[in-house]
């Protein structure tokens, strides 16, 4: 860490202070406070209280330091006021593994995962989440109100004090559907339609438990397949990963300074326009297509049962018939061919097809693409095995050393600069396991 930092053109890289004013008292260099930084998230230790008292106890520290002792607020300034720096440095490290050769295979895995934010579930709101609170109140108003009816009827039923703090109850519960209707204003204006009061940026996310979800953010990371370093990462607000896979892979492809490279994905990243962007950026996608047709489980045939003949431009049917070109539509933005047979009103196994008069097939226009990746994935049987273990393994080992909070900051920047720090301390701590203490130190000198 020592090396790292001081070989480091901090200047260069945007951080405050790292050339001291001609006048007044020198603040903290930067240097300084970036190791202080690097090695609280390397040994678990990421707020700032926690690490001005460890800059004044812990032996490694204090060397680390050279007895310097930030208070906390100067520490966690730093980190809010020099963001994209600390961003940079991340990439630095990137780019310092690929000097040592460490991304050599050119294969890696592409995987979202949900991290908290600081905002409570509570202090988050959706629609159906304000029309179920709603209700409640409105349950509970009409509850307070037949217990005072009951007591106006009879008031030996309901002593003067529970009456009275049924009183202040429904003055509560008013109050409260007020707020709510704020609420409700706000979500009408936000382009999402939801509302965090905590931390704004943060979002109501589905996990992949049966109606489970968290409030956070959706970290994307690209992870190598080799070394199991994560060679990209970017921290978004969007619940769902299927617009990711372009964006993150022409990211690592430069990251890494390669021509050609082999991205592995889930399901959750299939869409044809995405994958189309790789194919025209040099990158291999490989992405299972998820089964959204309910034929195979009616026992009916499947889009998979149909078989494209190219010099033709028709399909050829389980039956033998060929479905040929009928016309062109554009669906979502999509250019969808439609093709089907005359022969399926009488063909003797139209029950095993389709309930209609014909089956249609559509073709999207670039669906040889999808072919070819269909046919890489034949070949690479294990991709979805190499996939798991690899970007699994990034992740399970981040959030252990995040603790049950994860994210300590507010706001989408912040949480950016958060992360940045956790995947450096990761890099950091696996290329030393990899390479050893010392040639990366000859490295980073080098």
């Amino acid at each position: 860490m020592d090396v790292f930092v001081d070989e480091l053109d901090l200047k260069a890289l945007g951080f405050e202070g790292a050339e001291p004013e001609e006048t007044g008292r020198p603040a903290y260099h930067p240097g300084t406070l970036l190791k202080i930084y690097i090695y609280g998230y390397l040994n678990r230790i990421q707020s700032s209280r926690r690490l001005e008292r460890e800059t004044q106890r812990n032996v490694e520290l204090i060397w680390l330091t050279g007895r310097l002792s930030p208070d906390f607020k100067t520490i966690a300034d730093f980190r809010k006021d020099n963001g994209k720096a600390i961003r940079r440095v991340c990439r630095e490290f990137v780019v310092l593994c690929r000097s040592l050769n460490l991304f050599s295979e050119a294969i890696v895995a592409i995987d979202g995962s949900k991290f908290k934010a600081v905002n409570n579930r509570d202090k988050n709101f959706t629609d159906h989440k304000l029309k179920a609170r709603m209700q409640q109140l409105e349950e509970s108003i009409a509850r307070y109100l037949a217990d005072l009816d009951r007591a106006d009827r009879d008031p030996t039923l309901v002593t003067e004090a529970r009456a009275e703090h049924l009183k202040q109850k429904v003055e509560t519960v008013k109050a409260e559907m007020q707020r709510l209707k704020q609420i409700g204003k706000q979500m009408a204006a936000a382009p999402d339609g939801q509302v965090s009061l905590t931390d704004p940026d943060a979002r109501s996310m589905a996990t992949s438990g049966h109606r489970t979800g968290v409030v956070g953010y959706n970290v994307q990371t690209a992870v190598d397949a080799k070394t199991h370093l994560i060679v990209t990462h970017e921290v978004t607000n969007l619940g769902s990963d299927r617009s990711q896979l372009s964006s993150i892979a022409k990211q690592t492809r430069e990251a890494m300074g390669v021509e050609k490279l082999t991205a592995l994905a889930d399901r959750g990243y299939f869409k044809g326009e995405e994958i189309l962007e790789c194919e025209r950026a040099g990158i291999d996608a490989l992405v299972s297509k998820p089964q959204t047709s309910n034929n195979q489980a009616k026992g009916q045939f499947d889009k998979r049962d149909f078989r494209y003949i190219a010099a033709d431009d028709e399909y050829q049917c389980p039956a033998g018939q060929r479905a040929i070109w009928r016309f062109t539509t554009i669906e979502h933005g999509m250019t969808l061919h439609k093709y089907w047979s005359s022969a399926c009103p009488r063909c003797p196994i139209k029950a095993q097809c389709t309930t209609g008069d014909y089956r249609r097939i559509a073709r999207w226009e670039h669906e040889a693409v999808l072919e070819a990746m269909q046919a890489r994935l034949y070949q690479m049987p294990q991709a979805s095995r190499i996939r798991r273990q690899t970007v699994e393994h990034a992740f399970g080992t981040l959030k252990a050393w995040m603790g049950s909070t994860h994210f300590l900051t507010k706001t989408l920047p912040r949480v950016s600069t958060e992360m940045s720090l956790h995947v450096l301390a990761y890099n950091l701590k696996r290329a030393m396991q990899i390479v050893g203490i010392v040639p990366l130190m000859q490295a980073m000198k080098a």
